[in-house]
């Protein structure tokens, strides 16, 4: 419980911290108020051969417009107690009247009070008694009274209109990230059974084989995969150095299963390996180019990585030269599960800000071409 009212006064002091500007714009606008009106009634009284004292008259004008600045509190509350809605309109009319008229008085009370303290037009001044100053100030300045309180209740319903449009608006995005979030997981969740099982059926083909060497093998390289997959498992993105450390792992039970017939290229440009990239993009496109180009084939293949930066964007290039898409097809618009997999997952993350394309490639073969924005891990270097 002592910890339960901490965080609560935490809160409260939170709250009140946040309010305290608030309440500084508005006296600082009752102020300005009180501040023009003296100067409009010291100049008007100027041209008309009166002499009165500016100050004194700013005085009485601040402490007059400083009643509406300590009521503006209570007007407020009382909006908010009292809103102008349709099953209770009557009721908030009649309430908001009585708190006007009544504010009203106590207003015209105060300023003829300050009137007598202060004596702005000095021998002036006497000549007018103190309620007969009250009554012909409440009856000729009623309606800007009026006016003052339905302005004060006007700003105060746009505000908080305001604020909870903002509130919404901000709870919106938020769920719409939460969801994106939820959505990209639940992409790359199915990323991990499907090169499991795709690893383990290989695992099966050298156990048929009588390969049990190169079967442990790759179970330990399994290991070694699922290890890597499980400790980056709530990253949405990673150093691309990251991403061809898990290649690696990968390529290395690729090449258990095609001992004598899988050649691995790699042309990274050192100043790519801090950029981010999407967790587990470049597997499945691999995983595509060993089986499309080198395991159909008895001859020996190549499965190449590119990686590059140009015009703030890094471009990666997985590509094989196996036989090519057939047909003479430039281009994949489905590719089964990795590739509609990498295809949502970049649209998810960075909407028309990427290109993604799978195309046969000049001199046979095919490639896999992403480009996404170039963005370094934090608290790596600038690019």
């Amino acid at each position: 419980m002592p910890a339960l009212s901490e965080n609560v006064g935490r809160a409260e002091a939170a709250q009140a911290r946040r309010r305290w500007p608030v309440w500084v714009a508005v006296g600082g606008v009752w102020a300005f108020f009180g501040f023009l009106y003296a100067s409009q009634l010291y100049v008007g009284l100027r041209a008309e051969g009166m002499s009165h004292s500016f100050w004194r008259l700013l005085v009485w004008q601040l402490l007059g417009w400083g009643f509406w600045g300590a009521a503006t509190p209570l007007v407020l509350r009382l909006g908010r107690r009292f809103p102008f809605e349709r099953h209770a309109w009557g009721r908030a009319v009649a309430v908001h009247l009585f708190a006007c008229v009544l504010l009203a008085a106590a207003h015209s009370l105060s300023h003829e009070f300050f009137r007598h303290q202060l004596n702005p037009f000095d021998e002036h001044d006497a000549a007018r008694g103190f309620w007969e100053g009250f009554f012909g100030r409440l009856t000729s300045q009623f309606h800007l009274e009026i006016i003052t309180y339905a302005a004060i209740l006007g700003v105060g319903y746009a505000f908080s209109y305001y604020t909870r449009f903002r509130e919404r608006e901000g709870h919106a995005a938020q769920l719409e990230a939460q969801l994106a979030q939820a959505q990209l997981q639940a992409l790359k969740m199915q990323l991990h059974p499907h090169f499991l099982f795709n690893t383990l059926n290989g695992v099966a083909g050298l156990v048929r084989d009588q390969r049990n060497k190169e079967a442990v093998g790759m179970l330990a390289g399994l290991s070694d995969l699922l290890r890597h997959t499980l400790d980056s498992a709530g990253k949405q993105e990673v150093p691309l150095r990251e991403e061809l450390d898990f290649l690696e792992l990968y390529l290395d039970i690729q090449q258990m299963r095609f001992p004598d017939r899988l050649r691995v290229e790699m042309r990274v440009e050192p100043d790519t390996l801090d950029a981010l990239v999407p967790n587990l993009i470049l597997q499945p496109l691999v995983e595509n180019a060993v089986r499309h180009g080198v395991a159909p084939r008895a001859a020996a293949g190549r499965v190449g990585v590119a990686a590059e930066r140009e015009d703030g964007l890094l471009w990666v290039t997985v590509y094989d030269d196996g036989p090519g898409l057939k047909n003479g097809q430039q281009d994949l618009s489905g590719g089964g599960i990795g590739l509609s997999n990498t295809r949502a997952r970049l649209a998810q993350l960075y909407g028309a800000r990427h290109r993604f394309s799978v195309r046969n490639r000049e001199g046979g073969g095919v490639e896999a071409v992403l480009a996404i924005p170039f963005r370094r891990a934090e608290g790596e270097g600038r690019g």
